[in-house]
């Protein structure tokens, strides 16, 4: 797969970028994401804030699939479009990496200027009094409770669940050793919203960039969707790299339906190379 000369054109003629990132940055580490190329639910959709924190058994399922879901997110490594991402950030290119992403693969990489939209899944939280861990102790913790849990086995679902279904009724919660009270990773369920300082603090940085990016993400959820028409209102260009239709394709200067990972290897090639070797003048019009 050769390059198109369109991102790096696109990238030369707008030189920084906030880049926002979704589920399919991280499919090649390993963890799966929600939707199909046309924006769909491949599954049940995930575990609503509401139903977590108002139903016992809510909290006994989600914690129960965890037990088979957590070590696929613990275990994951940056996959090539994070060591990108990494990279063009140290070549002066990213204003702010905004990624919807819990998994917190962007830091493991070496991206430094990240703000996680929706939190990180390798910490807990308490409802009560703000005791926090790592999700690690907790699942130890979980596993040493309910050892009949830990040999089930199933496919993997995203952000530390899985497709498993079995009778959840005994499975004991984990509760906060300070104060007895609910344990929830440090992440916004559905139907929750996100920290308006982060919403604040990302578009500050959209202000400051030059164009938006948006890699791996089909923009259906409204915290990502935001930026593409905040984006518009200011006159911020806009690309997209994903595998798929996006909820802002109508709004896109700039769309590439191509796998992410080797897409921006590329790119950094590219940036590194006289403009004259990797194929068309830097001042050519951008595609649409």
């Amino acid at each position: 797969m050769s390059l198109s000369p369109s991102l790096l054109q696109f990238l030369r003629h707008h030189p920084r970028l906030l880049v926002l990132t979704g589920a399919g940055i991280s499919t090649d580490s390993g963890i799966p994401d929600y939707r199909d190329r046309n924006g769909q639910w491949k599954r049940k959709q995930p575990v609503q804030h509401a139903d977590f924190m108002h139903s016992h058994s809510t909290r006994q399922r989600y914690w129960g699939r965890s037990l088979i879901g957590w070590p696929v997110m613990q275990q994951a490594r940056p996959n090539l479009a994070h060591q990108a991402l990494a990279l063009l950030e140290r070549l002066g290119h990213v204003e702010l990496l905004v990624t919807q992403n819990v998994d917190g693969l962007h830091q493991r990489a070496g991206s430094q200027a990240v703000i996680d939209l929706h939190g990180r899944a390798d910490q807990v939280i308490c409802m009560g009094c703000d005791y926090r861990c790592s999700r690690d102790e907790v699942h130890g913790r979980s596993a040493q409770m309910n050892p009949a849990f830990t040999h089930f086995s199933a496919k993997t679902a995203p952000d530390g669940d899985a497709d498993l279904e079995v009778d959840f009724s005994r499975f004991e919660v984990p509760h906060c050793p300070r104060c007895g009270g609910i344990l929830k990773p440090d992440v916004v369920f559905f139907g929750d919203n996100v920290p308006k300082t982060r919403v604040v603090q990302a578009l500050d940085a959209l202000q400051r960039a030059d164009a938006l990016l948006v890699i791996g993400s089909s923009l259906m959820v409204y915290s990502g969707f935001r930026f593409c028409k905040r984006a518009r209102e200011w006159h911020k260009p806009m690309a997209a790299l994903t595998l798929g239709r996006t909820r802002a394709d109508e709004l896109l200067d700039l769309k590439l339906d191509a796998p992410i990972g080797p897409t921006l290897e590329q790119l950094i090639q590219a940036l590194q190379m006289p403009a004259a070797q990797v194929g068309g003048s830097a001042r050519e019009p951008v595609a649409k």
